[in-house]
């Protein structure tokens, strides 16, 4: 790969041995390039894509994975905008240029999101399971379906056009009666909808399937649930949702948190405090006590004394046995042994086996490593007496800021998994759209009764990295203090903007609002913009390969995919930071239900103090949808277009409610409209 300087146009160069892959590859680009950009673009991308698939895969070159790999990530990269050329037998691309009209933003990237989404829609699998669900079956005397749980939309505005004739008296009793929501938690796969019979997963992925882009399952912890309104005959659903484990590393986020080095450096400098400078002590402490060193011990790596006076021999020698037990897990680590719990072996047994592993002794070494030389620093700058001038002269030094930002980094590992989650899933199911009913399910999200299920959902459960670290079983406490999300288009989200409850409609203080705050903008990184036929293909060749570094085993790094992508573009001499960036700024949100956020999340202060208490639960569900109907929907039902809109949705045969999926037929193999050579 080589870049030209000052020229945005990026060379891809992919090691193809045989001239004749490397002609395919430069030939198909070159068709890319031709397609005219006008409606057929995304047919004429796709024709392409299947005729370069198809040429290869046929092939029995040696190279052939490389090359099916390379063509598909150039064939994604077209479908999603970027320009491409060749010059003298050689590809170059360039990212799209930023548009800076709302509209035609949004129009982009849900044109991206659609391709995806319809790809998916068009599996076998996946239109089986929509026929299943759309399908009638007898349920208590009656013939139920999804459709079922889909509101028709004329009745509801025809009430809502009754309830404007008492908007000057009586229009809050009114409008509860014509809708009346309230949260449906899946707690298991099999639980069922009382009025249906129907999984409640299985109504929960039908509506996903309605959204613009694809439906993809989140790794970790996740909790989903259901908005429905009692107010209808069997429920209907309104919104779904879903929280779960947390991105680990948006820097807006964890600046406005207090978490990022800078933000927290800043802090300590400008204001060094002496609970500041044990908070640093103990929280080091506290990590070298959760480390299982009995086998290093054992294996004379190191000696209790090298615990208790470390030296730079012991950092060297810790580090040395991170790198070559890691070396060693790379070589022999197979997933399936770190998957699956070995029979009759339970308790801290098997969390010292885990330990033992190649893969968590080299954490562990390179852990304690790390916080035995901070212990160093922090027991030569204190002598036993931490005070806050201390502080501010350790923190004046790069090695102090340095000490400071590792123990910062583990007091925010500690606790991201834990008392913060994104809200991955987020919005209205029609005719409840039209009504703002997004906003609904986020401010629903941000509910008590949420963190009350959170917390026990996750209660009592063992953190697997933490422990198999530890050697024995860790268990934090799961409680949410923030939520995160992020919108899908970079220009705003008219969804989350001016979300505020007054804390004082749940029994909080009058002064205090729970709130959907604008953190920042985000260019994330990630694999969004490539199909599954190229995420799989690149998998592949990794998988292929001599090099492999990724075992998709949890607790040897953030997303498994992610790296494999990058370490298959590497293999490619592709660049892989600009070609896993989503070239979409996203809107960064932030939700603290606690007024001592940024002391808590560090550990600094123990005890959460909540916005609003904990224990109304379903009481202050009402109360937001109360608080909703009076800031939202009250004034929403004034206008004629919305309840056109509404009334629009309708279970009337053939069924075009907008809460169905759209059906997807495999597309045909059509002529191309690009311009010949």
């Amino acid at each position: 790969m080589t870049t030209v300087p000052n020229n945005p146009w990026i060379a891809l160069e992919p090691p193809l041995p045989s001239s004749a892959s490397r002609d395919v590859f430069v030939g198909h680009a070159r068709s890319l390039a031709k397609v005219r950009r006008d409606e057929h673009t995304d047919d004429n991308i796709e024709w392409l894509r299947a005729h370069f698939v198809s040429e290869v895969k046929s092939s029995h070159r040696a190279d052939r994975q490389a090359l099916l790999a390379a063509g598909l990530v150039v064939t994604d990269l077209a479908m999603q905008g970027w320009m491409l050329r060749t010059r003298a037998e050689r590809v170059e691309i360039r990212p799209p240029d930023p548009v800076s009209d709302r509209a035609a933003e949004k129009a982009r990237v849900r044109k991206q999101e659609l391709v995806k989404r319809d790809a998916q829609l068009r599996k076998p699998p996946v239109q089986r399971f929509i026929e299943s669900m759309e399908r009638q079956r007898l349920h208590n005397g009656e013939f139920v379906s999804i459709y079922s749980l889909m509101r028709d939309g004329r009745e509801l505005a025809d009430g809502l056009r009754e309830a404007r004739t008492h908007m000057n008296n009586g229009w809050a009793d009114t409008l509860s009666r014509l809708v009346d929501p309230y949260l449906d938690f899946i707690a298991s796969e099999d639980a069922t909808c009382p009025h249906t019979g129907l999984r409640l997963m299985d109504i929960w992925r039908y509506f996903r399937h309605t959204w613009t882009n694809q439906y993809t399952s989140v790794p970790g912890r996740t909790m989903v649930f259901l908005v429905r309104d009692r107010a209808a005959n069997k429920h209907p659903v309104m919104g779904i949702g879903a929280l779960s484990s947390p991105v680990m590393q948006i820097r807006e986020r964890d600046s406005w948190i207090g978490w990022h080095p800078e933000t927290f450096i800043e802090r300590v400098r400008r204001a060094p405090t002496r609970e500041l400078a044990r908070w640093l002590v103990e929280t080091n402490e506290a990590a070298i006590g959760e480390i299982y060193v009995d086998d290093l011990i054992e294996d004379k790596v190191l000696s209790m004394r090298d615990l208790l006076s470390p030296s730079e021999v012991v950092f060297e020698r810790l580090v040395r046995e991170g790198t070559e037990q890691r070396r060693l897990h790379h070589r022999y680590a197979r997933s399936r042994d770190l998957k699956r719990k070995p029979a009759g072996m339970s308790g801290d047994d098997y969390w010292i086996a885990r330990a033992r592993t190649h893969l968590f002794r080299s954490k562990r070494a390179i852990a304690l490593a790390t916080y035995l030389r901070v212990r160093a620093v922090l027991n030569e700058t204190f002598k036993g007496r931490p005070t806050a001038e201390k502080l501010g002269a350790l923190a004046a030094t790069g090695y102090g800021s340095d000490v400071i930002c590792r123990v910062l980094k583990k007091a925010k590992a500690d606790r991201v998994g834990i008392a913060v989650a994104d809200i991955s899933v987020c919005g209205a199911v029609q005719p409840y759209n039209a009504l703002l009913g997004g906003k609904l399910t986020a401010m629903l999200a941000a509910s008590p009764e949420v963190v009350q299920r959170y917390r026990r959902r996750y209660l009592g459960a063992e953190s697997e990295i933490a422990s198999s670290v530890a050697g024995r079983s860790i268990k934090r406490a799961p409680t949410l203090v923030l939520l995160g999300t992020t919108s899908l288009y970079g220009v705003g989200s008219s969804q989350y903007n001016r979300i505020k409850i007054p804390a004082d409609r749940l029994g909080g203080a009058a002064a205090d609002v729970i709130r959907y705050e604008e953190v920042g903008r985000s260019e994330a990184f990630g694999t969004s913009q490539y199909s599954e036929e190229t995420i799989n293909a690149l998998v592949d060749l990794v998988q292929q390969s001599d090099s492999q570094r990724v075992n998709s085993i949890f607790g040897e790094g953030i997303s498994p995919k992610l790296r494999k992508v990058r370490q298959a573009l590497d293999m490619l001499n592709l660049p892989s930071r600009p070609l896993l960036q989503h070239h979409r700024h996203r809107v960064v949100y932030g939700v603290s239900l606690i007024r001592n956020l940024s002391d808590h999340l560090i550990g600094l202060a123990r005890k959460p103090d909540y916005i609003v208490p904990l224990d109304r639960g379903r009481a202050a569900t009402a109360n937001i949808s109360a608080w909703w109907r009076e800031r939202w929907l009250r004034n929403r039902i004034t206008s004629d277009e919305v309840l056109e809109e509404v009334a629009r949705h309708t279970r009337v045969h053939p069924v075009t409610h907008g809460a169905r999926v759209s059906p997807q037929r495999p597309s045909s193999q059509q002529p191309l409209f690009v311009e010949q050579s």
